[in-house]
């Protein structure tokens, strides 16, 4: 796949990445020798340290006292274990809001957030930001020949909990903002926002505010073009950060922790990825998720996209509860171990935890980690040391990618804009319409990469578009040259209907898709709660789908799949329109589990592409590929365990593999394969 991201970085440290979160500011000090034995014990190689300091580091404003920070790397050093620095800058201390009261967020109600949690600041301060780099450059400047210093974590959780401010000083820059990206065009901004609707017409930049609370549905553009500037503000300040980092410090490896999962939209990743060094990520399942090794999976594959393909570092999840969901639930047996291998079987080449030492005090005292409340009697540290070993034995597979032959086109602009009020149906999950396509294929062990829409697409069998609700004009053409050039494409509903804009495309739906597709829809028919609708055709019998139907009509592709019954029953549900040895799909509605499954099976092996060696059922099937040899992961979530066809070594048990390999019920295999 194409490469975003600058030249290969090291990271130098040995092996997969093992590490934590260390917060020893939170203990007493005699507390750290105990820590870094027990560390040891682990396998940890690699700990973040610093990443909410400042108010340590300094006490007032231009007042600096690194003595703590001092003997924390020192140990690390003295044990072994590398130290991925933090710029503290994500949780300013309580002296700088009480010198520079405007940095506080405004919400878009108009009230003030107060201090007393972390990211609790404007993006677009100026006092802020003058604080932020006098910090980093202070720390960037006593550390950066640190013996432990092996990589820069820059800030934390950019836009987890500040992803937008409403205030003056943010309106100020939005201003800017747009005037850049309208080349100072008011006539132009105007046609764009289609602002002839409801007397929004402006005369004057000064005219624009954030898109605070107001009586009725806002300007879809309005939204639209805040979320674009709230994710660029946020990258702003990282390559501000990263810059005084570079000059400092040139060799020295930065990174800042993405989070790429179900409950945070705040960043448009692919625009972030070209600026990080290393990809990373923070990844939480979610209680109420009944299959989370779908979502781990996902977001692994994303994640390594993000990155061009290259491996990537995990650098926070839970060996256990987390504390902010509503219901914070243990993990089941295995299950750390098996997320965790997970995520190196999709790319990780690091695994991290939040924390090393379970907290006893503050807000996170009931998140998990690697040293639980009850000590090293306790199931979390027996796991957490198998976890070590079994990390170092794969220690090989450090470098190694993925092959993928398709492609699942994502898209951050168009899950914004699908998400914003008014749509034909408020039950429109982007990530959910994503996530239904994605799962056959991780169950076939099918590997999957995540692109743009306008990526180069030539090396790909298959290029799925699940949703793709905006699309410019040159993706659209894109995505159109590649199915009327042979390839294999299939496109969700509710694709293609309007252009960067939010501008409907005129004449039918699925408008940028149509002629590539050979239908035309000209009336949507979205499905109340709980309302389905049968299929006929080549689904299973019974099929049925949800949430979205719509009235088609064949222009030069067949029917595939029909509704059955209802308002449309004999109008076409799936359609299919050949282009040489390619074709293109056009999926009308949702179709239940069972009947998007078959169809995708249809559509993989009309591309050619072919599922992984059958497993038992439950049975994960991932492969990196390395230099001289593949590493096939085979990880039991059903916990049934099974025989699975290979020849090799397998890693975890040093143990020689001919025939078949024996997976046990909850655990895992790798299997080292010559090439």
């Amino acid at each position: 796949m194409t490469s975003r991201m600058p030249a290969d970085v090291a990271l130098r440290v040995p092996g997969i990445v093992y590490g934590a979160d260390y917060n020893p500011e939170q203990w007493p000090e005699g507390v750290w020798a105990e820590d870094m034995r027990l560390m040891r014990v682990a396998g940890v190689n690699m700990l973040s340290v610093g990443v909410f300091s400042w108010a340590l580091l300094e006490p007032a404003e231009g007042r600096y006292d690194f003595s703590r920070m001092d003997r924390i790397l020192d140990m690390l050093h003295g044990n072994g274990i590398a130290a991925n620095l933090a710029t503290p800058t994500a949780a300013p201390p309580a002296w700088f809001f009480r010198a520079y009261p405007d940095a506080l967020p405004v919400d878009r109600d108009g009230r003030t957030l107060s201090f007393g949690s972390r990211q609790t600041f404007c993006p677009s301060s100026p006092a802020y930001r003058q604080a932020a780099l006098r910090i980093v450059e202070t720390v960037a400047d006593r550390y950066a020949t640190h013996p432990a210093l092996v990589m820069w974590h820059v800030h934390n959780e950019y836009g987890c909990h500040n992803a937008a401010c409403y205030c003056d000083t943010s309106a100020a820059a939005f201003r800017t903002w747009l005037r850049v990206r309208y080349d100072n065009d008011l006539d132009r901004f105007n046609e764009a926002w289609g602002t002839s609707v409801w007397s929004q017409r402006y005369y004057s930049w000064d005219e624009i505010l954030p898109p605070r609370a107001t009586g009725a549905d806002p300007n879809p553009m309005h939204r639209l073009d805040w979320k674009r500037f709230c994710s660029d503000e946020l990258l702003s300040l990282y390559t501000a950060e990263r810059e005084v980092l570079r000059r400092v410090a040139p060799d020295i490896p930065a990174t800042t922790n993405f989070m790429v999962m179900r409950t945070i939209d705040a960043l448009d990743y692919w625009r972030w990825a070209p600026h990080v060094d290393i990809v990373s990520n923070d990844h939480y399942v979610l209680a109420d998720d009944p299959e989370a090794e779908v979502d781990i999976a996902l977001s692994g594959d994303l994640v390594r996209s993000l990155g061009g393909g290259r491996p990537w570092l995990l650098m926070e999840h839970s060996t256990g509860a987390v504390n902010w969901q509503h219901v914070n639930r243990a993990k089941r047996p295995g299950e750390m171990y098996r997320n965790a291998l997970a995520h190196v079987a999709h790319g990780a080449d690091g695994i991290a935890f939040f924390q090393w030492r379970a907290a006893g005090i503050g807000a996170e005292q009931w998140h998990s980690a690697m040293l639980p409340h009850a000590g090293t009697d306790s199931q979390i540290w027996h796991d957490v040391v198998r976890l070590g070993t079994d990390l170092r034995a794969l220690a090989e597979i450090r470098g190694s990618t993925g092959a993928a032959r398709v492609a699942v086109v994502w898209d951050w602009d168009a899950r914004w804009a699908l998400e914003l009020p008014s749509q034909p149906s408020g039950k429109l999950r982007y990530q959910d319409l994503v996530r239904d396509w994605y799962a056959p294929l991780w169950r076939a062990g099918i590997a999957v990469d995540f692109i743009r829409a306008d990526d180069d697409l030539n090396d790909y069998r298959l290029v799925l578009v699940p949703s793709l609700y905006l699309v410019d004009d040159t993706a659209a053409a894109n995505l159109t040259t590649y199915a009327e050039g042979g390839g294999t494409l299939a496109v969700g509903f509710h694709s293609g209907a309007v252009d960067e804009n939010c501008h409907v495309r005129l004449g039918g739906y699925p408008g940028a898709f149509r002629e590539v597709l050979g239908v035309r829809t000209d009336e949507l028919f979205p499905l109340l709660p709980g309302r389905t609708v049968a299929l006929a055709g080549d689904v299973p019998q019974g099929a049925t789908a949800s949430l979205w139907s719509e009235r088609v009509r064949l222009i030069q592709a067949e029917a595939v799949v029909t509704f059955a019954d209802g308002d449309l029953a004999g109008v076409p549900a799936v359609t299919r329109r050949g282009h040489g040895e390619g074709a293109a799909w056009y999926l009308a509605t949702r179709p239940e589990p069972a009947a998007l499954r078959h169809l995708l099976d249809r559509i993989c092996r009309e591309a050619g592409v072919h599922p992984e060696q059958p497993a038992a059922a439950g049975i994960e099937m991932v492969r990196r590929r390395g230099a001289d040899a593949d590493y096939l992961f085979l990880i039991d979530h059903a916990g049934g365990g099974g025989e699975v066809a290979a020849n090799g070594v397998e890693l975890l048990t040093g143990k020689p593999i001919e025939g078949f390999v024996v997976v046990p019920p909850g655990g895992a295999a790798v299997v080292r394969e010559p090439r």
